[in-house]
């Protein structure tokens, strides 16, 4: 049945602070729970970060402090959200483990947006980004077998395979070609800026995760793969975040960000496997109906303008966690050797590519592939999990 968050009635926020006891939530079971339930987890709390960060900003440049209190509630519930997803994950993971989890989380959120995305030029650019994702995830999955001595397939199952993607050395570009062209906010699809907002979140918090776990490693391999992918990683969020049209209203964008919210918690609370975990994306939905409220309250007042002027009149097919596998083949075959040239794509190592890659190899060879060697020399071969066959790309199969 159709659902617009904007006509249900959610939870007072007045009735939304929750305990110590009612935020200590239950972690999943690592070996025994759904690979896509941890997704869930991870896509959602880079969301709710998202929405801190963005109601600081905000409040950063509200001159009112009548405003500033109202975000300020708003906002306590958010961090505490954030925090009651957060802790789902759990404590027996080990970091690497959680970056695997991570990027299997931007392989196939990344694969699916690309797949559901209308706009061609924003399609490209998701097509584009997964490839690299893609390629992380193989470099850490072989870090994993080297220094903890297991295998990848233990945290991503058979869902999504794990074999080299576009290179990770050729990911670092001149800053000014990861800026893409804005959606045009007057007449971009709904879905597409529900899509930006999503990937730019999940992406920020990749970002924010690499930067800071890194440097916790002993090994000289690990500190200098996650330093190496971290840059990657702030590339990607320029790249993203590039994509939002700069022109909406900070009350436009609050209102975005709030139903963003709700679709993406409707969606998991409509997929989710475990009982116990989906109870909490339907609490994290009836609150997030009365944050949309508000924020389609200040949107009135401010922009004076009907918040369903720019949101849709119901919320968009779930967001769904699934294989992608054939269509990431597909781009494997057809979009390995692209990169960034201003805002759009070619297939040359241009210029300004090249020089940028100078810059940064300094004459060295990278850890992105440093640990493949590494790993072979330590394994006996490289680690991969191809299910359907060999690579897509003949120069990148293996010799066996």
């Amino acid at each position: 049945m159709a659902f617009n968050p904007l006509r249900e009635r959610g939870i007072p926020l007045d009735k939304q602070v929750r305990n110590w006891r009612e935020l200590d939530v239950m972690p999943i079971d690592p070996d025994h729970s759904d690979p896509y339930t941890r997704c869930r987890i991870i896509t959602m709390n880079g969301i709710e970060v998202e929405a801190i960060f963005f109601g600081h900003q905000l409040a950063r440049h509200c001159p009112s402090v009548e405003l500033k209190q109202q975000l300020a509630r708003v906002r306590y519930i958010e961090a505490q959200q954030q925090k009651a997803v957060n802790w789902l994950l759990p404590g027996l993971a080990s970091v690497l483990e959680t970056t695997i989890a991570y990027e299997q989380v931007a392989v196939d959120l990344t694969a699916w947006v690309a797949r559901m995305e209308p706009d061609p030029y924003l399609r490209q650019a998701y097509e584009f980004g997964v490839l690299e994702d893609f390629d992380h995830l193989y470099r850490y999955a072989n870090l994993y077998e080297m220094i903890e001595h297991r295998k990848a397939e233990k945290i991503v199952d058979d869902l999504t395979e794990v074999m080299p993607g576009r290179p990770t050395y050729l990911h670092h570009r001149d800053p000014v070609d990861n800026v893409r062209e804005p959606y045009d906010r007057n007449s971009a699809a709904p879905i597409s800026k529900l899509h930006a907002l999503t990937i730019m979140a999940a992406e920020q918090q990749t970002m924010n995760f690499y930067m800071n776990v890194g440097p916790t490693y002993m090994e000289p391999i690990a500190r200098q793969l996650y330093q190496e992918i971290g840059m990657v990683e702030e590339e990607h969020v320029t790249h993203y975040e590039s994509l939002v049209d700069p022109g909406e209203s900070w009350w436009e964008m609050l209102l975005n960000h709030e139903y963003n919210e709700c679709y993406l918690y409707h969606s998991f609370m409509e997929t989710e496997s475990d009982p116990k975990v989906k109870s909490i994306w339907e609490l994290h939905l009836n609150m997030e109906i009365e944050h949309l409220r508000l924020a389609a309250e200040l949107f009135k007042k401010h922009d004076g303008r009907d918040p369903e002027q720019v949101l849709a009149p119901e919320l968009p097919a779930p967001v769904t966690f699934e294989p992608n596998k054939g269509f990431l083949r597909d781009l494997l075959a057809t979009q390995i050797d692209y990169t960034t040239l201003g805002t759009g794509y070619v297939q040359d190592a241009h210029e300004r590519f090249q020089r940028m890659q100078e810059a940064v190899m300094g004459g060295e060879r990278p850890p992105s592939e440093q640990v493949i060697e590494d790993n072979v020399h330590k394994s006996g071969e490289e680690y991969r999990l191809e299910t359907d066959g060999p690579h897509p790309v003949p120069s990148l199969r293996l010799n066996r």
